[in-house]
């Protein structure tokens, strides 16, 4: 334990020493320089962070060398009281040994079996919970009035557990391009049916799983959430009592048990006249689980602006600085998340202290958040409470799982074209001799599952910047690399090597600082494009600059 400790004072240390007293004079304009970004990803993939797992003491090391990281660049709190945002979490593992929940149809309970059939959890952090409420599939559980859909016709939700399909409705013929065509909108995603599910006063939803509409096996849904703690916010933010998947094959039993014909149910679901149906069955008994509550923290440093008036506007800068943390199991029990997502946060340490030196004329905020693996927890938070006003946050750039190959011709920008800033990121990278990589069809809506979609929602200009693809030495061994981290994603394997060719991540590093600083020297600050598809999302409550209710808009 000593040695651990030493180990990781001696590297802090270290660290420190070199990015306090560089080798190098100030650059006449911020350039990320490779050597402290590979310090820092050295570091904070090391086993001395511990997998940087929410919830361990990995977590408050790596707050801890953040914190320090932060005053040694130049960084000034953004809050009087220091660096860092509080984040309440709840953290939960549901006991199905000890619980008697089931579903029942004709006064009969189904023999479902938790983990093979279903999963469930208490979306209230409660620790019991009884339940006895009736069952309605709502189709998609859509309400989208800008796309003249809504899966609810005034049905009354209250106290029932929703059925729900995954996804969304699927282009027809004679509607190609119906929500999306064959890209994901955030009305297909999950979350988004636990939310509306909450706003609607349910008990509960279930979401049945298929490969096709989940994009992903049921495989996935059990090791998630099969009886391991998952996380989530507390308070306001805590979600329905009942929060679950059930298999393909266990919905089939149950809508059949419960007198209905699923298959029917679903092509019904694609019309725009479904209305939602009452199945007969019921979700009762009791719900277990062992909660624990305790604090996270976000990181934030301030570079303040110049101009006198434009100061009090900011552009963020983000990465979520969690990972797995230590996991049980066979092997190498520390999941370090070298790329994922210790590349984001360390180009974010190299890019505070450039930009430290040379102040812009809005302000700069660099944003370390948590718990993004257990569900963009920490910039759900900060949207919640943000420590500047949200109306006066021009952009959120946001960086995740960084280039570990080599430098390339083009740069990922997707989503950026929702606003004006794909314009002004077409013009940083021709400036750099780049172009904006071509946007590829978010099948799997990537979009809304990092930490820029939380500004998104909240109506800020938000898109997180990817790694080019158009490598500039040795293209296919390039490619055969970055396909080959595939296998290692999530995985105890995703480790820092020395040997890697990190002019990549520097190159997407500067990219992302110089598209920062030509928002924060811009006369005017970005705004969405009218009629983009996100815009018209009501995730939450609208507010003065959230879709539909105000956000900036370009014609």
């Amino acid at each position: 334990m000593q040695n651990v400790y030493s180990s990781f004072a001696a590297s802090v240390l270290a660290t420190s020493l070199a990015l306090a007293f560089p080798a190098h004079a100030a650059p006449a304009a911020p350039t990320v320089q490779e050597a402290p970004l590979r310090a820092h990803l050295a570091l904070l993939a090391s086993d001395a962070l511990e997998g940087r797992g929410t919830g361990q003491r990995g977590a408050d090391l790596t707050v801890a060398y953040l914190e320090s990281q932060a005053i040694v660049a130049g960084l000034k709190p953004v809050r009087g009281g220091g660096y860092r945002q509080s984040v309440k979490i709840a953290g939960v593992k549901v006991l199905p040994a000890e619980s008697s929940v089931h579903l029942q149809a004709g006064g009969k309970a189904l023999p479902l079996e938790y983990g093979r059939d279903w999963v469930w959890m208490a979306g209230d952090a409660t620790p019991s919970r009884t339940l006895d409420a009736g069952l309605l599939f709502v189709g998609y559980g859509i309400s989208a009035p800008e796309r003249d859909w809504d899966d609810f016709k005034g049905v009354d939700c209250e106290g029932k557990v929703l059925v729900v399909m995954v996804n969304d409705p699927l282009p027809s013929a004679a509607e190609p391009e119906r929500f999306g065509g064959k890209a994901l909108t955030y009305y297909g995603r999950w979350t988004y049916k636990l939310e509306e599910a909450k706003r609607r006063g349910a008990a509960g939803v279930l979401l049945i799983h298929t490969d096709a509409s989940a994009t992903y096996g049921w495989g996935v849904v059990q090791s998630s959430w099969g009886g391991g703690e998952r996380f989530q916010l507390t308070g306001a933010s805590a979600g329905t009592a009942l929060q679950g998947w059930i298999a393909d094959a266990a919905a089939r039993a149950l809508f059949s048990a419960g007198g209905q014909d699923l298959d029917l149910l679903r092509a019904a679901a694609e019309r725009k006249d479904f209305r939602p149906v009452a199945l007969a069955a019921r979700a009762a008994g009791e719900m277990k689980s062992v909660v624990r509550q305790f604090e996270q923290f976000n990181v934030a440093g301030l570079v303040p602006g110049s101009d006198p008036k434009l100061k009090d506007e900011v552009v963020i800068y983000s990465a979520h600085w969690d990972h797995l943390g230590v996991r049980a199991g066979p092997g190498d029990s520390v999941f370090n998340g070298a790329v994922d997502n210790a590349s984001g946060v360390a180009a974010l340490l190299a890019m505070a202290k450039e930009a430290a030196l040379q102040p812009a004329r809005r302000s700069q905020m660099f944003l370390w958040l948590a718990g993004e693996e257990e569900g963009l927890l920490g910039s759900t938070a900060y949207a919640a409470s943000p420590l500047w006003p949200l109306e006066k946050t021009a952009a959120n750039l946001n960086l995740d799982s960084l280039n570990f190959v080599g430098a390339t011709r083009d740069i990922g920008a997707d989503g950026s074209e929702r606003s004006d800033l794909g314009q002004m990121a077409r013009a940083v990278a021709k400036g750099m001799g780049m172009r904006v990589a071509a946007a590829e069809p978010d099948l799997a809506g990537g979009y809304f599952r990092s930490d820029h979609f939380s500004f998104a929602k909240a109506g800020v200009p938000a898109f997180s910047v990817e790694a080019g693809r158009d490598y500039l030495r040795d293209p296919a061994a390039a490619k055969a690399k970055m396909k080959a981290y595939q296998a290692r994603y999530h995985q105890a394997s995703d480790e820092y090597d020395p040997s890697w060719d990190l002019s990549g991540m520097t190159q997407q590093a500067q990219f992302t600082l110089n598209l920062g600083l030509a928002v924060a020297n811009a006369p005017r600050m970005p705004a969405w494009k009218a009629g983009d598809a996100f815009g018209k999302v009501r995730a939450v409550k609208p507010g003065p600059r959230q879709w539909p209710a105000g956000g900036r808009v370009s014609p």
